[in-house]
């Protein structure tokens, strides 16, 4: 109650010296920060000074009943929340002037509600985007009903940059401490400059192929090309069975590169099948959510000289993953089917 009689004696002083209601505002709102009363209370207590009201303070009033948890504070609250959802306790609290702890126990115990920050997701998506989704798992799904084996087929791809220094999480820079010692430190970090695109594909069984493109260069259909020739080839080497029957099944986004014209009639020529895979849904790609997270999980915090050390350290990665892992990996695939249909098209969490 202190700081609100205090901001009715500014706004009394202001009226004095000759300034507008929104001059009083924006002074209050400079001087108190997020203890500041709003811009209908500073506009109201300003009216009643300039009509001769002369006592900051609150008058005194018989049966005046006193602030407690009851039903019209709740929806008091309720209905401030329901207007701006962004609101703080203590913004809440100036507005409706209850005490900060009053409003933190009812928000918490009578509303049951929690302040919980935006999830990233790729895309916000249309209605038309989550039923494409939708329809195109249960087709999907349809497909390993008819036949288990195909999660035995498919030989998923795509490609990401590596950075020569990648910031670590806050999770992986998080570490014990006793009670009574300070938090530790670091600056915040950038993504370096250096960086090599690094191209991969794999299947159930593991890596078949990868590589680095060139300095300089990026992914379009002719490079795309050049790097499905090699696929083929390490295809041949690499799992000769698939390679025989031309029983594989290439899952790849839709990239540009991916889904242009040369790109189809190369794919057309040679009987390769595409397995369908929606916009915008890197929760149903393997490489999205298995191998690139993982990869760069053991990269992340750790600076890099030049462009073959990153490629010397990821190879060494890429080698390194079991193949129970990448037997995993497409066995939750079939299970992020599921969720995308179960969730409506949806993203869910933790994709």
């Amino acid at each position: 109650m202190e700081s609100f009689c205090a901001q009715r004696i500014s706004i009394d002083f202001c009226l004095k010296l000759g300034k507008s209601a929104s001059e009083t505002y924006e002074m209050i709102n400079t001087a108190y920060g997020d203890a500041a009363y709003s811009r209908s209370k500073v506009f109201g207590w300003y009216s009643q000074f300039k009509n001769g009201r002369t006592n900051p303070f609150d008058e005194d009033r018989p049966g005046r009943p006193c602030v407690i948890r009851n039903l019209e504070n709740v929806e008091k609250i309720r209905n401030l929340l329901k207007e701006n959802s962004r609101m703080t306790i203590r913004e809440v609290s100036n507005e409706l002037e209850i005490s900060y702890g009053l409003v933190q126990s009812i928000i918490k115990k009578d509303l049951n509600m929690i302040r919980v920050a935006a999830r990233f997701v790729p895309k916000i998506l249309t209605i038309e985007q989550k039923e494409q989704r939708v329809s195109c798992c249960e087709n999907l799904l349809e497909s390993y009903h008819n036949n288990p084996d195909i999660m035995k087929l498919i030989i998923a791809g795509d490609e990401t940059w590596v950075y020569a220094y990648d910031p670590e999480t806050k999770r992986q820079s998080s570490e014990w401490i006793e009670r009574d010692q300070p938090r530790p430190k670091k600056s915040r970090r950038t993504k370096s400059k250096i960086k090599t695109l690094l191209v991969t594909f794999f299947d159930y069984k593991g890596m078949i192929h990868h590589e680095f493109l060139e300095e300089g260069r990026t992914i379009n259909q002719y490079v795309y090309l050049d790097i499905l020739r090699r696929l083929r080839e390490a295809i041949r080497l690499k799992r000769p069975e698939l390679w025989e029957k031309k029983e594989w099944i290439l899952l790849h986004d839709n990239a540009r590169p991916h889904k242009a014209l040369s790109v189809r009639q190369y794919f057309a020529k040679h009987g390769t099948a595409e397995l369908p895979h929606p916009p915008y849904s890197p929760d149903l790609s393997p490489p999205d959510y298995f191998l690139f997270p993982k990869m760069k999980s053991f990269m992340k915090g750790t600076k890099f000289d030049d462009v073959n050390a990153i490629k010397e350290k990821s190879k060494v990665i890429l080698r390194s993953i079991p193949r129970t892992e990448f037997a995993k990996c497409f066995e939750q695939l079939k299970r992020r089917w599921e969720r995308c249909v179960e969730a409506q098209g949806s993203y869910f969490e933790n994709y």
